[in-house]
C-alpha cells in the first residue's frame, strides 16, 4: 500500500498544470461555500442575540398556563429564593423578573393598546439594558434651527440633517451611521450636532412611579419628557386598574413591533397598579452558552422539577415566528450552495474525464507490462483524493483569518441597505460565524464529491481494451 501511495502521489506532479487546475477549483469551491454559510449564519447569531437578548431572553420561567393563555391571572409567586436557585446553574449568566399585561394608554384623544412591562431597572440591565436603548438625541426642528443659525455646519450637511427630521438616536454612532460621516466630519461637526439635537431621557429607579415609552408609541401619543399618560387595565382577578404617569424617558426599541406598543414601569409601580403582591408572570434568563439552550433548560426544569406551577420555555417556543423566518431563509442560503457544489461537481468531473482520455495511453501500457487493474484503480483513485485534500485544506486555510477578522470587524452597511436594517430593528452590521461543524462540514462534502467522481476512472480501468489503448 506505501507503494500505491508514493506512486500516486509522484503521478499528481508528472502534470502540475492539470493537478493545479483541479485542486484550484475546489479550492475556490470551499473557499465561497465557507464564506457564504459563515456571513449567513453569522447575520442569523446577530439577528437572534439582538432580537432575543433586547427583550425576550433565552429562557423564560412561567406558570404552566401562561403560555396558553398570556394573562397576569397565569401569574406566579416569587422570593429570592427561586432566583438563587436558578442563578446556581453554571450556565445561567442573568435573571431578572418581569411582570407583562396588556391596557389602554391615552394623552388628550390620542389612546392604544399598549404592552405594559414591570421591571426590576438594576436586575434588567443584565438582560436587555433598556439603559443603552434610550434615546439621547433628536433632530427636532428647534434643534435644527439651532445648527443652522449657530452650528456652522456644511450645507450638504445641513440637508441631510433636515432630511433626518425628528429622527431620535440611542447613541452617537448611530447620527454617524446615518449621517453618513466620514473620520473627519466626525470628528469635527459630530460634537456640534449631539450638542444641539441633546435628549435628557432618564432610567427608571427601583421605586420610580414614572414610565418609558417606546419610541414609535411615544410620537403616536404625541408625549414627551415631562408629559403624563393615563393608563387603564384590568387588575388581577378583575380588579379595575387605572393610573396616572409622567414620561422619564423615551426609549427606542429594536424590534419595530415592540417600538410601537412598550411602556416600562418599575416592579412595584406595575404591581400596586395591577393588585398584584409578590407575583411576576415571568422571569427572564440569560445565558452564558446559547449553544447549550436546550440542555440548560432540561437541567433547570428538573432543578424546580419538585414544584410543578413553574414552566421553562425557550425563546424558539416564545418566538415561533423568528425561528420560521430564520429557516426559510437557511433553507435558501443552503440552495445557493447546493448551485455552487453542482457547479464544481461538473468541474471535477470534466477534469477526470480530460485525465482519463489524455492517460489512455498509459494505462494500457502499464496494464500490459503487468500491473493488476485494481492496483492501476487505486493509484487513480488516491491522485484525486490527493487533488481534492489539497484543494480543501488550503481553502480552508486561506479562509480562516477572514472568517476571525470579520467576526471580530464585522462589515457595516451604509446607505439604503443600512436603513433598511435600521427600520428592521437591527443594526446595520454583516458578522461572519466563528469555526464551528459548518466549516468542517463543507470540507466532507467536498471530499464525498471527489469519493463519487473516482467512480469514472474505476470503470475505464475495468473496461479498458489494452490494444486499443496502445493503438491510441
Amino acid at each position: 500500500m506505501k507503494k500505491i501511495i508514493i506512486l500516486a502521489w509522484r503521478n499528481l506532479w508528472r502534470n502540475k498544470r492539470r493537478t493545479l487546475i483541479t485542486a484550484a477549483s475546489i479550492f475556490f469551491a470551499i473557499f465561497f461555500a465557507i464564506l457564504m454559510r459563515s456571513f449567513q449564519l453569522g447575520t442569523y447569531g446577530y439577528m437572534i442575540e439582538q432580537s432575543i437578548e433586547s427583550y425576550t431572553g433565552y429562557l423564560q420561567l412561567q406558570n404552566p398556563d401562561y403560555y396558553d393563555d398570556p394573562s397576569i391571572d397565569n401569574s406566579f409567586g416569587y422570593n429570592q429564593q427561586l432566583i438563587e436557585k436558578i442563578r446556581s446553574h453554571q450556565n445561567v449568566k442573568s435573571i431578572a423578573p418581569r411582570i407583562e399585561s396588556f391596557a389602554l394608554a391615552s394623552n388628550g384623544i390620542q389612546s392604544k393598546g399598549v404592552l405594559v412591562s414591570g421591571i426590576d431597572p438594576d436586575a434588567e440591565k443584565e438582560i436587555s439594558n433598556p439603559i443603552h436603548r434610550l434615546i439621547r438625541y433628536q433632530f427636532t426642528e428647534a434643534a435644527i434651527d439651532k445648527m443652522k443659525q449657530n452650528g456652522n455646519l456644511p450645507p450638504d450637511l445641513m440637508a441631510k440633517i433636515e432630511s433626518c427630521k425628528n429622527n431620535t438616536y440611542s447613541s452617537e454612532a448611530k447620527i454617524e451611521l446615518e449621517l453618513e460621516l466620514d473620520d473627519e466630519s466626525t470628528n469635527k461637526y459630530l460634537p456640534i450636532i449631539t450638542h444641539y439635537s441633546h435628549f435628557n431621557s432618564q432610567y427608571l429607579t427601583s421605586s420610580d412611579n414614572g414610565v418609558l415609552v417606546s419610541d414609535r408609541l411615544s410620537r403616536y401619543l404625541k408625549v414627551t419628557i415631562g408629559d403624563t399618560i393615563v393608563l387603564m387595565s384590568q387588575g388581577y382577578h378583575g380588579l379595575s386598574a387605572a393610573g396616572i404617569y409622567p414620561v422619564r424617558g423615551i426609549i427606542k426599541m429594536a424590534s419595530p413591533d415592540l417600538d410601537n406598543k412598550l411602556i416600562y414601569m418599575s416592579l412595584p409601580e406595575i404591581s400596586e397598579f395591577l393588585g398584584l403582591d409578590q407575583q411576576v408572570t415571568s422571569m427572564v434568563i440569560n445565558l452564558n452558552n446559547n449553544d447549550e439552550m436546550m440542555q440548560t433548560q432540561t437541567e433547570l426544569q428538573t432543578l424546580i422539577s419538585n414544584d410543578h406551577q413553574y414552566a421553562v420555555k425557550n425563546w424558539e417556543e416564545l418566538i415561533p415566528t423568528l425561528k420560521q423566518q430564520i429557516e426559510g431563509d437557511s433553507i435558501g442560503g443552503q440552495l445557493f450552495i447546493f448551485i455552487l457544489y453542482v457547479i464544481v461537481f461538473f468541474g471535477i468531473f470534466g477534469t477526470v474525464l480530460m485525465m482519463i482520455a489524455e492517460r489512455k495511453r498509459e494505462f494500457g501500457v502499464m496494464i500490459a507490462i503487468g500491473m493488476k487493474r485494481k492496483k492501476l484503480s487505486q493509484i487513480v483513485s488516491l491522485e484525486l483524493i490527493f487533488m481534492g485534500i489539497l484543494g480543501i485544506i488550503s481553502g480552508m486555510i486561506a479562509i480562516a483569518p477572514i472568517l476571525l477578522f470579520g467576526h471580530y470587524y464585522p462589515i457595516r452597511l451604509t446607505g439604503e441597505v443600512a436603513k433598511m436594517y435600521e427600520d428592521m430593528g437591527f443594526d446595520a452590521l454583516m458578522p461572519m460565524a466563528l469555526f464551528d461543524s459548518y466549516f468542517f462540514s463543507q470540507g466532507v462534502i467536498i471530499l464525498i464529491m471527489i469519493l463519487i467522481v473516482c467512480i469514472v476512472p474505476l470503470r475505464s480501468i475495468k473496461r479498458l481494451k489494452v490494444i486499443d489503448a496502445l493503438h491510441g
